[in-house]
């Protein structure tokens, strides 16, 4: 844990093998899904607290969700299971982690820029059009 109790992921993510698949015999969807939420940098985290069986569950969760039958009741329990995980931005920082910067990406060591930005207004994005007065 880093100072002020946020953890900080490595961008590259897990690059061991997924675990073993701890639910019943997966479909060949759930098992293309288990093996790509493992090489994320937040199944570090997973794995240190032994999460195997929820991402599991997110995992068949998300499958059946993608079905065009879905029910609703599904779909809401994916956007659960998104925050929980850290796979969302709002469960990212309530889990308080964070993405290191790629190691091919350079870290700013400032600001880029000391001017605010402004965003046009409505007024900016007006357009006067000419009359036609002799119609």
């Amino acid at each position: 844990m880093e100072r002020g109790g946020w953890r900080t992921l490595p961008a590259e993510g897990r690059t061991d093998d997924p675990p073993e698949w701890p639910l019943t015999e997966p479909s060949a969807r759930e098992l293309e899904l288990w093996d790509g939420l493992w090489a994320k940098p937040q199944a570090l985290a997973w794995e240190d607290m032994g999460q195997e069986l929820e991402v599991a569950l997110f995992v068949r969760t998300l499958a059946e969700v993608e079905r065009p039958d879905a029910r609703v009741d599904i779909k809401k329990m994916v956007r659960g299971y998104l925050d929980s995980l850290g796979l969302s931005v709002a469960g990212m920082n309530r889990n308080r982690w964070k993405i290191a910067p790629a190691t091919d990406e350079p870290v700013a060591a400032g600001p880029v820029s000391a001017a605010p930005v402004r965003r046009p207004s409505a007024r900016d994005r007006l357009k006067v059009v000419p009359s036609d007065e002799g119609s």
